[in-house]
């Protein structure tokens, strides 16, 4: 199996850290992209030929160029490029201010495209190269709560789609990864976000907000075993455009997908009535 080169945002714990050491098991080298490299200082021993933490901050879109050269002179390329650093913030719509809602903009959309548009030539180049983005299944589907959250890994999502199919003839692959809930820290006092709640939303979201406390540590993914199929896939000869990782998020986003359909079919004679009547069938070429 040849051996892959990784830059991994957000290294540090949860499912980056997982990715990190699974990677590493496999004989691969690893770019840990970190804001504090000491949290990563073990990896650092026990690897020391194969593995460089570089700090990194994940919504620094200015870096971006920087931190992929760092991995070029240290392992000559990039093969694998995991967008992974990420949290939440829980509020009504009403609650979450616009400082919070762009800072998970930054931290999920334009973050990873600075860093995808970082890689890509030389990827390209190459004709070759794994491009990973950690999305939720929230990406897929939304609750009361969670807009800002979702709104941003709806961005990364339809970006990451179109990405796909651009750079396909180049032999470069795009994976979005949805992950359900994992024992990570993403809910852990220090990493999860509440928006104060107002007197308007405090009941409505009183369960969402307890949930998403209560869950830190009793998650029912397994970060090693998510990683372990990432990895799998990676140096497999294909690649799903959309990976739901988890029984809860193939379930629930299994759903989404049936009623969707169930709804686009019951109001299908009404949207399309919106057409001019003489008008021909499409046929745009995507």
């Amino acid at each position: 199996m040849t051996t892959q080169t990784w830059v991994i945002t957000g290294a540090s714990r949860g499912l980056g850290r997982a990715l990190a050491e699974a990677a590493l098991a496999a004989g691969d080298n690893v770019v840990a992209a970190v804001r504090t490299p000491g949290s990563v200082a073990d990896l650092v021993d026990a690897h020391p030929g194969a593995f460089l933490a570089a700090p990194f901050d994940a919504r620094d879109v200015a870096a971006a160029p920087a931190l992929v050269q760092a991995a070029i002179d240290r392992f000559d390329q990039v093969d694998v490029l995991v967008n992974n650093a990420g949290r939440a913030v829980v509020g009504a719509v009403e609650e979450v201010g616009d400082e919070q809602l762009r800072e998970l903009m930054d931290l999920h959309l334009f973050g990873p495209a600075a860093l995808v548009r970082a890689v890509l030539p030389g990827m390209r180049t190459r004709g070759s190269g794994t491009i990973v983005q950690m999305s939720s299944q929230g990406g897929r589907m939304s609750f009361p709560g969670v807009s800002a959250y979702s709104a941003s890994k709806f961005a990364l999502e339809g970006w990451s789609e179109a990405l796909a199919g651009e750079v396909a003839p180049f032999g470069v692959r795009v994976m979005i990864v949805e992950p359900s809930r994992f024992r990570t820290g993403f809910n852990g006092a220090d990493v999860l976000e509440f928006a104060e709640p107002s007197e308007t939303y405090r009941q409505v979201l009183a369960a969402v907000r307890a949930d998403m406390a209560g869950t830190d540590g009793r998650q029912e993914g397994d970060p090693a075993r998510a990683a372990e199929i990432i990895v799998s896939l990676v140096h497999g000869e294909e690649v799903p455009l959309r990976l739901p990782l988890g029984r809860e998020a193939v379930e629930r986003i299994s759903g989404v997908y049936r009623r969707g359909l169930a709804e686009t079919a019951r109001w299908a004679e009404v949207a399309q009535a919106a057409d001019f009547a003489d008008a021909p069938a499409s046929v745009r070429p995507v």
